[in-house]
């Protein structure tokens, strides 16, 4: 960390190349990781508007006010590229994200060696922002792309700014005024940036002059004043984006209803918080261990933590304004840290709202770095060989920190593993236990996820999601009146969400109470006019009901909200085949099959109508068999139905030995699985197969429900 300057690009070139091949060493195992169950599917796995890819429809969304926490259409847009681009592989998103965060750390490194000259401090505040463990968060964690993407449109803010500020013109401004205007777009973090502009106009850009030295122009400080108040007025038009930023952010949540009101979270308790979390976020800094996505907000802080915080951030406050002419890298540093991180300090909250958050320090870090990069040389200058000495600690510091973030982006390969972590290092973390309890509900271990949702309603026992999802497990487990009981208390906790009401009338319509389930079901779809499922469910009862002209609207409604909903799809092919409607059926069950290759309903409902259709122009056996085989296979040839399938496409394709030893199969599962109601109706197919005739279904087609 010296200040000699670089007379080539060779040591620039060297710096890039280091930052280029340390992140990809320390983060390259993201390409393997999964989407999380904390915000990647709202944002990613179950948006419609997204998983669609780029469209003129989904841009239009994107610019809107989508029901998400704020405005952020760059953000969506990323995403929407990254699902037209690659789908919905994990890995390919997760690089994307990456290479963002590589173009940061480079990006950061040009930026303060264009600012200040000094090659090898610029190089140790990029390189320590490149693998800090605190970053790992905002790199690794996919709906937290509005991070690394908003930060590289404030970094190249900053760059086009020290490109004007060095020969100001109105094209210079206008490009550095759309640049910020893209990251405002990405993320509302960017409200800050004006004043930091305005610190670097003091050091390292040295464009305001608080000595009041004597200029060939003025006698004292009246040139100053003027040239800071010029300074001042080049960042209105700054501001006035930053004003209309946050009145768009403020109106997105507000429209969404998540603000969090001081009646719930007391403003002197945010204050108190926000004390405490400066200086933490300065000791995790320095020593970043125990980690977690998610730090429970405290119902309570000790007065000695809150009185203690206070006395040193006015002590730091102190020394570093003391020396603010002598030593002018110790004010900006602070000043950028204490400034940018307000917003997120937690006096105005909205959401799920931690007491810290690692995504919170991304840009404000870089403060902290940038003293830590100037000041320990400066308190360094008597040291013999001090150079060799400081590169000494830098590489140990480095490779202390490249080793804790390696590790730290394992936790993030999936939800497991994430939040097992948050558990093993957080006390009383009643969104680790709920999402925990989440990821062991996907792997089918339920017993094991009601533990961890009873222990977050232990924790929290008015925690809107757990009492959804317990109830949701006991309704598998066959008690319906238990689940009713969990999903009236979310509704009693959240009258204004859908969800409760979803639930309920899946739970109704279990124990046949059909007005009842249609009831919520419509008031769900009044809450949230978006709830593709509630309108799938709707159809379902009405179609059982004899409404079919209802029914099909509300499936229509259905794929309409969401183009990829494969459900909906099934069931307009069920009710068209009932209909006889045999070619829009076939349409529907492929456009299923499309969306979701997998999809029992579909794969039986079609190879059944393409093996034994009354109807020759409809019949496809060689087809028929193919899907009739997937179906067994994803079926484990456990399921006399998927084989009754196969054994009838076989025969439509007159392979009539494989056919019967199919059908026996069948007959032999239904036999042993207690299926009575299959037997007879099995055995008259195998009795055609054996005389070598196919099976010819004389009515619409197989259309269960």
């Amino acid at each position: 960390m010296t200040d000699k300057k670089s007379q080539t690009l060779r040591p620039d070139i060297l710096v890039c190349l280091f930052l280029v091949i340390t992140i990809l060493g320390v983060y390259w195992q993201v390409g393997k990781h999964s989407f999380v169950n904390f915000d990647d599917s709202s944002y990613i796995l179950n948006n419609p508007h997204i998983r669609a890819g780029l469209s003129f429809k989904g841009i239009a969304w994107a610019f809107s006010f989508p029901g998400f926490d704020y405005w952020h259409p760059m953000t969506w847009l990323s995403h929407m590229l990254d699902c037209h681009l690659y789908g919905l592989k994990a890995g390919m998103h997760h690089q994307i994200s990456l290479i963002l965060h590589i173009l940061n750390s480079m990006l950061l490194f040009l930026v303060f060696k264009k600012m200040t000259g000094a090659t090898w401090r610029s190089a140790f505040v990029a390189a320590i922002f490149a693998i800090h463990p605190m970053n790992v968060e905002s790199v690794a964690w996919l709906a937290e792309r509005k991070n690394v993407l908003s930060t590289f449109f404030w970094l190249l803010t900053m760059l086009t700014y020290i490109h004007y500020s060095k020969r100001p013109c109105v094209s210079r401004y206008m490009v550095m005024l759309f640049v910020f205007t893209l990251g405002l777009m990405s993320k509302p973090m960017l409200v800050t940036l004006p004043f930091v502009l305005l610190l670097l106009d003091y050091w390292p850009l040295c464009r305001i002059d608080i000595n009041y030295q004597k200029t060939p122009k003025s006698n004292d400080t009246d040139f100053q004043r003027s040239r800071t108040l010029h300074l001042v007025l080049e960042k209105v038009p700054l501001l006035i984006l930053s004003a209309v930023g946050i009145f768009l952010s403020s109106l997105a949540v507000q429209r969404l209803g998540i603000v969090i009101s001081t009646a719930s979270v007391p403003m002197q308790l945010r204050i108190k918080n926000a004390l405490v979390s400066y200086v933490s976020y300065i000791i995790k800094m320095i020593w970043p261990h125990n980690l977690a996505v998610f730090y429970p907000y405290p119902q309570t802080l000790p007065l000695w933590q809150v009185t203690g915080a206070g006395l040193l951030l006015i002590c730091i406050f102190s020394l570093v304004f003391m020396a603010v002419k002598s030593k002018p890298y110790l004010a900006v540093g602070w000043l950028w840290y204490v400034g940018t991180l307000f917003p997120l300090i937690g006096l105005f909250q909205a959401g799920l709202w931690p007491a810290i958050a690692d995504r919170f320090t991304y840009v404000p870090f870089i403060g902290l770095f940038l003293i830590i990069a100037w000041g320990v040389p400066d308190l360094a200058v008597r040291w013999h060989y001090r150079e060799i000495k400081l590169a000494i600690i830098a590489a140990a510091l480095f490779a202390i920190f490249a080793v804790t973030t390696y590790l730290q982006v394992g936790y993030w390969k999936n939800g497991i593993t994430l939040f097992k972590r948050a558990l093993e290092v957080t006390y009383n973390n009643h969104i680790a236990h709920h999402k925990f309890g989440e990821e062991l509900k996907l792997q089918n271990k339920t017993a094991a996820a009601a533990k961890h949702y009873s222990e977050a309603l232990r924790i929290k026992p008015d925690f809107f999601a757990t009492h959804l999802n317990l109830g949701i497990i006991l309704r598998d487990e066959g008690k319906l009146d238990e689940a009713k009981d969990y999903f009236s208390r979310a509704l009693r906790l959240k009258p204004d969400r859908a969800e409760p009401h979803y639930e309920l009338g899946i739970t109704l319509e279990k124990q046949g109470d059909l007005d009842a389930a249609i009831r919520h079901y419509l008031e769900a779809s009044r809450v949230k006019p978006d709830y593709a499922k509630a309108h799938n469910n709707l159809g379902i009862i009405l179609t059982r009901q004899k409404k079919d002209k209802e029914a099909i609207l509300h499936f229509y409604e259905a794929i309409r909200i969401d183009p990829d909903y494969a459900d909906g799809y099934c069931n307009l092919g069920i009710i068209y085949a009932d209909q006889r409607n045999i070619e829009k059926a076939i349409l529907h069950y492929k456009k299923a099959l499309y969306l979701n290759p997998n999809m029992v309903q579909a794969l039986y409902n079609l190879s059944w109508i393409l093996a034994s259709c009354e109807n020759e122009r409809y019949r496809n056996g060689e087809e028929a068999v193919k899907l009739a085989k997937k179906l067994c296979k994803t079926a484990r040839y456990d399921q006399p139905l998927a084989l009754d399938a196969l054994a009838a496409a076989y025969a439509e394709t007159g392979k009539f030995d494989q056919a019967v030893t199919s059908a026996k199969k069948a007959l032999e599962l239904a036999l042993k699985q207690g299926h009575s109601e299959l037997v007879l109706p099995l055995k008259k197919r195998l009795q055609l197969y054996q005389k070598g005739l196919p099976y010819r279904h004389t009515q619409s087609g197989k259309g269960n429900r």
